[in-house]
């Protein structure tokens, strides 16, 4: 069985690992499946919790589910001592394990290599426990005291049981990528209520049509993967034929190596997607369309036309990683704004700052995040302009549009390099290849829109019109 594991690694061209890891993420569908046929409730959450648990063991070994159990315990052994204080205590005891991990292990070189392990899922799996204990400390607020609309939809009045906890963490194995989701949702779910909860009259709608997408889209991306990453390897940046090309081909190459790295992901969580649309869990409503249709998009974790085509750098955190996203803007963006106050430039850098941490301790990944809240900022700025242009200058507004479709495209594949690459040494290197274009032109743009302001009084004059 080892040769036979080892000769097909070899085949694909990745480590037995990574293969290992693949063939359990993609056994989630057909256990994700089985889950409708478990009968009872709680006969449900323990086949959520043991075939978690067998496919961790089976991927990445033993040591991972110890790793697991960490944060799992902390916060659940949080929310039943400090509940007035479980949330934020969850939030840095989680983080701070998973640091740790990421630092032990080195799982950005790992990856980099093609190698694998379970920090990966360690990452999703952190987020799900940190939520899970806010809302229950959430529990405790009353709706008059100013909960957001999140926190009114995902509040926990009641501590779940241990076993209700374990099969939230570990179901489906989504906690092998994503997505992240709510525990008020999987209990609804478990327990057929809420949007699951069906009838003779309302019968659960059929999931197997948006698997079949979900995984014709995955094949597609793993196809497409495999025929560009050959041809843009990460060590050209360092390689001195490179910086020997003119400015735009190495400008293109960038383009290239990122929009090839891209097709990883959008594999990835193509098939998560078809994971927890199968299993039911990523049903999310009817359209409103006649006859109504269902909606499968609770697990969609990327819209990739739309982020290839994105028009501004503001919708992207709304087409990638979309409930990592969510997660964020929920837990962290939203919950650093004082009341009666908008958010500005902090909240959005210190968002970005806690997902650099979530992903490692590299140099690359804390660059591409500040990178992204500079990115974003300077693409705020060009939207305010093209809103303050009145209407009969049209052709004004348009190319304004366009420049921020074109900045966007150029200042995402600039900074996602860093990303890729991970070292200070190769990140300097290549953006310094081409000038420090994607650093300069958005902290341009931030400085001239503190000197030239659309007038607000305009605007609200036309609203009011």
């Amino acid at each position: 069985m080892g040769l036979e594991m080892e000769s097909l690694a070899a085949s694909i061209g990745v480590s037995v690992a990574v293969l290992r890891f693949l063939l359990c993420f993609v056994a989630t569908i057909p256990v994700s499946f089985l889950w409708r046929i478990v009968p009872g409730r709680l006969p449900k959450h323990l086949y959520s919790a043991l075939s978690g648990v067998l496919l961790s063991y089976l991927s990445f070994g033993f040591s991972s589910n110890l790793h697991f159990l960490v944060p799992m315990s902390l916060g659940y052994a949080s929310m039943v001592l400090f509940r007035r204080h479980c949330g934020l205590i969850t939030f840095f005891l989680g983080f701070g394990y998973l640091i740790g991990c990421h630092v032990y292990y080195m799982s950005g070189d790992a990856w980099k290599e093609g190698g694998i392990d379970a920090t990966g899922a360690l990452m999703v799996l952190t987020l799900k426990v940190i939520s899970c204990a806010i809302n229950y400390n959430d529990g405790l607020l009353k709706e008059e005291e100013g909960l957001s609309e999140a926190q009114k939809k995902n509040r926990l009045i009641k501590l779940p049981s241990l076993i209700e906890y374990i099969g939230y963490c570990l179901c489906c194995g989504s906690h092998f990528a994503g997505p992240v989701y709510e525990m008020k949702d999987y209990l609804e779910w478990t327990d057929g209520k809420g949007i699951w909860k069906h009838d003779e009259q309302n019968p659960p709608p059929s999931p197997y049509w948006a698997t079949i997408r979900a995984l014709l889209q995955a094949g597609f991306c793993m196809g497409l993967y495999l025929y560009l990453v050959p041809q843009f390897p990460l060590s050209r940046f360092i390689d001195p034929v490179y910086h020997d090309w003119p400015f735009w081909k190495r400008l293109g190459y960038q383009y290239m190596a990122g929009f090839t790295a891209r097709w990883k992901y959008y594999f990835i969580w193509s098939i998560s997607e078809a994971s927890i649309i199968i299993s039911g869990l990523g049903f999310s409503g009817w359209t409103k369309s006649s006859p109504p249709k269902p909606r499968w998009d609770r697990a969609k974790n990327v819209d990739i036309l739309a982020l290839e085509f994105v028009k501004s750098a503001v919708e992207i955190p709304l087409k990638w990683n979309i409930q990592v996203s969510t997660w964020l803007r929920h837990y962290v963006y939203e919950r650093l704004v004082q009341k009666g106050k908008k958010p500005g430039f902090f909240q959005l850098l210190a968002t970005q700052t806690v997902s650099a941490v979530w992903h490692g301790l590299y140099p690359g990944y804390i660059i591409f995040f500040v990178q992204s809240a500079v990115m974003i900022a300077g693409s705020r700025v060009i939207y305010r302009w093209q809103q303050a242009i009145p209407p009969s200058m049209a052709f004004l507004k348009s190319v304004l549009g366009f420049f921020n479709f074109a900045y966007t495209v150029l200042v995402l594949n600039y900074s996602c390099v860093g990303f890729m690459v991970l070292s200070l040494h190769e990140t300097l290197a290549s953006y310094g290849s081409v000038y420090y274009i994607g650093t300069i032109i958005p902290v341009t743009l931030i400085l001239l829109g503190s000197i030239i302001k659309p007038a607000p009084a305009r605007s609200k004059a036309r609203k009011d019109k």
